[in-house]
This record gives structure tokens, sequence and C-alpha cells, in this order.
């Protein structure tokens, strides 16, 4: 059987864009407040002071630099600079990977990644790049921190991605080196048939420890994450033009029919419904 190139985040960025936009770089003087229905991620990077991180249902945190935080989905947070402790400075980036809180990936994600910077060599080179940027900025200056920030979610998603075999989500599953086979095929053939027994013969495994091994994992089953993963590209596709029949069968559905049940069953509405809301809802943004 032939098997998938594993390159374990090749075929997720192939994908779905991933953009990144920087909106602070310097003091942070005042609380500041993020909500989880915009449908982005963020990053914080503390360059000094101290900041207490409240989220909702889970007990703050008090965050001393250099430190950073990492949300790969959106959550809603809250951010407090200490200021009895000396002056905060940050640089703090929105994260979307397209789609806001429907995405395939941000659903399977984990939340907040906390990680100390001191002595960090995988980062150290991308920070710094990222600091002499944001505060001795040069022409095209927005445009290089928002691409020097994507180069910093990349790194943050490998680190991640190797060391967080006790987590649950989609970079735990790509952590495990037969996990990923499958999910690498996954990504890459949406539109194939897959079978569990498939599946398994990817990473390896008999059809029964590969079902447990992936719902512990990624906590769904593998026909739910390929339901998931296909209609997630569905919403791509749809928002670039295509026409329904094509995008049905380019994610692995048998007629359009069949395709539209499934999405309305998922979404709500049906795939013309939910694209004329959705085009209506930024016509709206654009001017307001």
């Amino acid at each position: 059987m032939k098997t998938c190139s594993l390159d374990r985040l090749a075929s997720i960025f192939e994908r779905f864009s991933l953009r990144a936009h920087v909106f602070n770089t310097g003091p942070l003087c005042a609380a500041s407040s993020y909500d989880h229905e915009a449908g982005r991620g963020h990053i914080h990077v503390l360059k000094q002071g101290a900041i207490k991180v409240e989220t909702p249902a889970k007990p703050s945190m008090i965050i001393r630099a250099p430190h950073l935080l990492f949300y790969m989905k959106p959550i809603t947070h809250r951010l407090i600079p200490l200021v009895e402790e000396g002056e905060v400075i940050t640089v703090c980036g929105e994260i979307d990977f397209g789609d806001g809180l429907e995405n395939p990936v941000l659903q399977v994600m984990p939340g907040l990644i906390p990680m100390e910077l001191t002595g960090n060599e995988h980062l150290s080179a991308i920070l710094d790049l990222l600091f002499e940027e944001a505060f001795n900025p040069g022409c095209g200056r927005q445009t290089a921190l928002d691409r020097i920030c994507e180069l910093l979610v990349i790194q943050l998603l490998r680190i991640s991605m190797n060391d967080s075999p006790n987590q649950i989500g989609l970079l735990a599953g790509l952590a495990d080196q037969r996990l990923a086979k499958a999910l690498t095929c996954i990504h890459k053939e949406p539109a194939k048939s897959w079978t569990l027994e498939q599946l398994a013969n990817m990473a390896g495994m008999s059809r029964a420890s590969f079902a447990v091994k992936f719902r512990d994992t990624l906590g769904m089953t593998p026909g739910d994450y390929l339901g998931h993963w296909r209609l997630g590209l569905a919403k791509t596709l749809l928002k670039k033009g295509r026409p329904v029949s094509l995008v049905s069968d380019e994610v692995g559905y048998s007629s359009a029919a069949a395709f539209t049940r499934a999405f309305a069953g998922r979404f709500g509405q049906t795939p013309t419904s939910w694209l004329k809301q959705t085009w209506q809802g930024q016509a709206d943004v654009r001017h307001s």
C-alpha cells in the first residue's frame, strides 16, 4: 500500500493558510482582554516585567519575563500588567488558520501553552529577529513582523508537537510516530474512502489498538476526525468560489446531495446558505 510523505505539518499548511498579525509592540499599560469568539489564537511574548493571566473557570497565573504564552486556538483570556514590579513590555500577535472556530485544526489543538524563554535555543534566533523589528523598525515593518510571527508559530508547533506525549489533541497525535502516519494520509488525501483497517495498516497497528489509541490521543474516533477534516476543507473551498458539486467530490462525498446532508447536519445550514451568510457577514464588517 502506498505510504504518505511524513512531513507532519506540511499537509495542514497546504490546506489551511497560516496568517499572523502583530498588533502590539511595547508597554502594556492596562488590562487587555481577548475574546474566543473572534476565532483567532494568540501569541504574547513577555519581554520585560510581569503579568497576571486570567482565563474563565481556571486559576489565574503570574508570568514573569522572559516568557511566552501560546494560545493555539481561540480562548477568552485577560492580561493584567503588574506595574508594581516594573514596566511591562510585550509583543502580541493574532493567529488565524482560517474558518474561525469551525476549523478542524483548531478543534483538536491544545489550549494555552506557556513557555519559559530563558536559555531556549530553539526560539532565541527568531525572538531576536522579532524584537529587532519590533523595537528598531524599518520600512515594511508590519509585514516583516507578521511574517516573523508566522515563522514563530511554526517553530512553536514543532516544539509543542515533539513535547506533547501526555496531551490530547492533534499535536499529540502528530507526536506519535504511528498515529502521525495515518493522520498525514488523512490530511493529504481527504477524498479517499479511508477504512479503519487501512488507517491501522498505515500506522502499523491492529484495528482495535489503533482505534483505541487514536480516540484516547485525539479525543475522537478516526471516522469523526476524517469527517471534521473533510467539512473544514469544504468551507475553505466554498469560500474560494468552488461549486458545491466539485467541492463534494474533492472532499470525498459520493454526491452533492450527500455532501449537503453532512454539511447541514454538522453546521445547521446548507453549504449555499452558509456561504451566503459568510459573504454577508464579511460585507457588513467592511462597511461598518
